[in-house]
């Protein structure tokens, strides 16, 4: 037995995954956490370091990382690259001046050896804004074609209202989970 068998049966025992949930400051990753956990989110301020939390969903138990976005943090981001199952790359598709800093840090991302093999989750944020970019240019802007590296997929979202969060979620859950519970 292979030690990647072993890891792959020791995770099926688990059903625990871990995501880190990434993206520019202001982009809505918290308000995403919160609304997904049912808090409120009337009162949000910048994470000036991470939330962290265990929801279960399902019938696996998400560690879910929300690292703060300041440029003056993003040096930290690889603190949390270990064991990652799973990076949701958060995008405020209303704020057009940052969409080329929000594509580099991505695949600057993207090219960390310990994030190789995570499932990528682009949540297109704040679609409900006016002027918001869609789904589809968000991915072209980007660049989502030219990732071969990562199972990706965009799903334009909005934080304060909730929608397309479960649908975004459930794919991600999906795909980790056929990647890693799978038993030999």
């Amino acid at each position: 037995m292979g030690l990647l068998t072993i890891l792959k049966k020791m995770k099926l025992k688990e059903k625990e995954m871990r995501i880190l949930m990434l993206g520019l400051d202001n982009a809505g990753k918290t308000t995403i956490l919160k609304k997904f956990n049912g808090e409120e989110i009337d009162t949000i301020s910048p994470t000036l370091g991470f939330n962290i939390k265990t929801l279960e969903h399902k019938g696996y138990k998400l560690n879910i990382w929300d690292v703060g976005g300041q440029k003056s943090l993003r040096s930290y981001w690889r603190n949390y690259f270990e064991r990652t199952d799973g990076l949701i790359w958060v995008v405020d598709s209303a704020d057009k001046r940052r969409l080329d800093d929000c594509r580099k840090e991505l695949h600057a991302l993207l090219q960390e050896e310990r994030l190789a093999g995570a499932t990528l989750l682009i949540f297109s944020n704040k679609r409900d804004l006016p002027g918001a970019l869609l789904a589809e240019e968000i991915r072209d802007v980007l660049e989502l074609e030219s990732i071969k590296t990562h199972h990706w997929k965009i799903v334009w979202c909005s934080a304060i209202t909730g929608q397309n969060l479960l649908e975004g979620i459930n794919w991600l859950i999906d795909d980790i989970a056929a990647r890693i519970f799978t038993v030999d």
